[in-house]
């Protein structure tokens, strides 16, 4: 089993840690506010109040042990650098930050973050994306060109199987589950027919995506 390490639990950073707690990984939170450790103490496996710009505060928590380290970290750039690199320094398999910007996230990426998140940003395109199509649910964005989107199978498409449909050779994208009422198939076969309400987790190019969710013009809420 992984072991996490968030570093600073604000609302993301908290969000992180106790979401990852119950989903049966060994957490570990800091932060330098004694408040924040407090909320938070009984909804991770441990949790301590650290001064992340005291690299030897950082080192002697024993940094190098924990397989994934989350620097949840946004407006305070110098904490953000200093654990990333610290982090970096002690071994770390894997390092996420978080930015606020594409000018911190390069800097990040530059001393060794494996990857770089934007909560704002991406909660705001996600948002936008459910505005403005009625039967798009939710959208992941993998790059400027490609996404995970669930979408409410389009009315033309109930009672056909993917096979029927040709979406890869129509549409060029992938189905990759199926959610119908509180089941879902992450291995749909090719044969499987489509019901009405089901809704599909798709991967593709957002244009073909935008096409495709056009089609179904019904508003289909989540129970």
């Amino acid at each position: 089993m992984k072991q996490y390490i968030v570093i600073g639990c604000g609302r993301f950073g908290a969000s992180v840690a106790t979401t990852m707690h119950l989903l049966g990984h060994q957490v570990m939170a800091i932060d330098k506010g004694e408040e924040v450790i407090q909320n938070i103490a009984d909804k991770v496996t441990h949790a301590a109040i650290v001064d992340v710009t005291d690299e030897q505060s950082l080192r002697s928590l024993g940094l190098g042990n924990f397989d994934v380290a989350i620097v949840a970290i946004g407006s305070d750039i110098r904490a953000s650098i200093m654990a990333t690199l610290i982090a970096k320094e002690m071994g770390v398999s894997q390092i996420v930050c978080k930015a606020k910007d594409e000018l911190q996230a390069k800097v990040l990426y530059k001393i060794g973050a494996d990857r770089v998140v934007f909560p704002e940003r991406d909660m705001g395109v996600r948002v936008a994306h459910n505005l403005v199509s009625d039967n798009i649910l939710d959208h992941i964005e993998l790059d400027p060109e490609y996404s995970i989107v669930e979408i409410v199978t389009p009315t033309s498409w109930v009672g056909k199987t993917l096979v029927d449909l040709e979406l890869r050779a129509r549409y060029e994208i992938t189905v990759l589950a199926i959610k119908t009422g509180k089941s879902i198939n992450v291995t749909p076969a090719p044969d499987e027919e489509l019901k009405s309400g089901s809704i599909l987790v798709v991967i593709g190019q957002n244009g073909n995506i935008s096409s495709i969710a056009s089609e179904n013009k019904d508003l289909i809420r989540r129970k």
